[in-house]
């Protein structure tokens, strides 16, 4: 069963109830299979002619085995799913209750109160029925122990007691087959519960994740939309600022830019929220040299295979231009210079270097910024590297890999 089976089966089961409403379904089984028990038990005993009081015994011992059974299976299922210890005093009394039916059958074998068949079909049932819930309870190895060693104790006694000929090599040939087939059918019910429980958490901790990825990816998205716009903002209004104290009319001029960048961030913003924004490769680098001239800071700008970039390519280096410029506001204080070159290395990679003088000693490499970068471009099997000079230049580069199509 394919894994896209499995989870439509349990969305079938009830969607986010399905584990539980699968459980419930596997212990209504399980008390279905203490109903027949009782259901033969009384059978048996309507067809017996072993006299009054062997009937009341058997009914009373029978509906006691079904219910320890319930009780077990129960214990057992919780175990299996790691929500109980093993319940071991289950097992013992369990197993004590079966062994006494079973010295009951071969005594009354034995004394004449029953005849070869009749013993023939309580052994069956009463082996059937027995052999599940101690190997769901018990490891693997001591519960089939266990099971074995009641079954051919059980046929032993029965041999012992005077059973011989087609009715006992029918005893023989019966527990061969149902014990096993019981015991499997126990461990198939108790796997299929745990499975199905497991997909479960397993799509709800996918769930989580998604859920954490978005966040990441809005504070990224985040991040690397209001940076650069809020430095420049910065700039512009301290500017503006100086240029009014001074009585010059360009003041006006750079508080308008700046209620622009404001309105372009809020539509940034939305749009970032929504999923749909992408950085155009050409509009961020041109937008750079605008930002960085006029922060007093020579830009110089090689274009290289822009044009012939695939989107997804453009895109994540798009938002490598915003981020580097962001940082030579922000961490190159003394910037005169900056240059920004898209290249290709040979014909497989696409790389981009931007290099500027007057950062600070300390390079900003365990930012937000450059982290979220770090994670777009490894969506694209990308890399980021970071590398600081002596005298105060500061290099960033990206790589991603690109099949040059001409």
């Amino acid at each position: 069963m394919s894994t896209m089976s499995v989870e439509n089966w349990v969305e079938r089961l009830g969607g986010p109830d399905g584990p539980s409403q699968y459980r419930s379904y596997a212990v209504s089984s399980v008390g279905f299979l203490s109903v027949s028990e009782i259901g033969l038990w009384t059978v048996w005993i309507v067809r017996s002619d072993a006299g009054a009081a062997v009937p009341a015994i058997v009914a009373v011992l029978g509906v006691m085995h079904a219910g320890v059974q319930l009780l077990l299976w129960r214990a057992a299922l919780n175990h299996y799913l790691a929500l109980a210890t093993r319940p071991y005093l289950l097992v013992v009394v369990y197993t004590a209750l079966t062994t006494a039916m079973a010295a009951l059958g071969c005594a009354l074998l034995s004394s004449g109160r029953i005849d070869d068949g009749e013993l023939t079909a309580y052994m069956v049932w009463l082996l059937m029925f027995y052999a599940g819930p101690p190997v769901l309870a018990l490891r693997l190895g001591p519960g089939a122990g266990l099971v074995a060693a009641v079954a051919v104790a059980s046929l032993a006694g029965s041999a012992v007691a005077g059973l011989t000929g087609e009715n006992l090599g029918l005893l023989i040939g019966a527990t061969v087959v149902m014990v096993p087939f019981m015991a499997s059918a126990s461990l198939a019910s108790g796997w299929g519960v745990r499975l199905v429980e497991q997909l479960a958490a397993a799509r709800e901790t996918q769930a989580r994740l998604a859920v954490a990825e978005e966040r990441l990816r809005f504070g990224r998205d985040l991040h690397d939309v209001l940076g650069r716009n809020l430095a420049v903002v910065a700039l512009k209004s301290e500017l503006a600022a100086q240029l009014a104290q001074r009585g010059r009319p360009e003041a006006v001029e750079h508080m308008v830019e700046v209620q622009r960048i404001a309105r372009d961030s809020q539509r940034e913003i939305r749009s970032v929220v929504r999923g749909y924004r992408t950085a155009d490769l050409h509009t961020e680098l041109a937008g750079a040299r605008s930002v960085l001239e006029a922060a007093g800071i020579d830009c110089r700008i090689e274009y290289g295979p822009a044009a012939r970039l695939p989107a997804d390519v453009q895109s994540a280096l798009g938002w490598v231009v915003r981020e580097g410029t962001t940082n030579v506001l922000r961490h190159a204080q003394g910037a005169s210079s900056c240059t920004m070159a898209l290249r290709t290395a040979g014909r497989t990679e696409a790389l981009l270097v931007i290099e500027n003088d007057g950062a600070s000693e300390a390079p900003p490499g365990a930012g937000t910024g450059l982290t979220g970068l770090k994670e777009r471009l490894a969506g694209l099997s990308g890399t980021l590297s970071t590398e600081h000079y002596s005298g105060g230049r500061f290099r960033l580069t990206a790589r991603v890999p690109w099949e040059d199509g001409e």
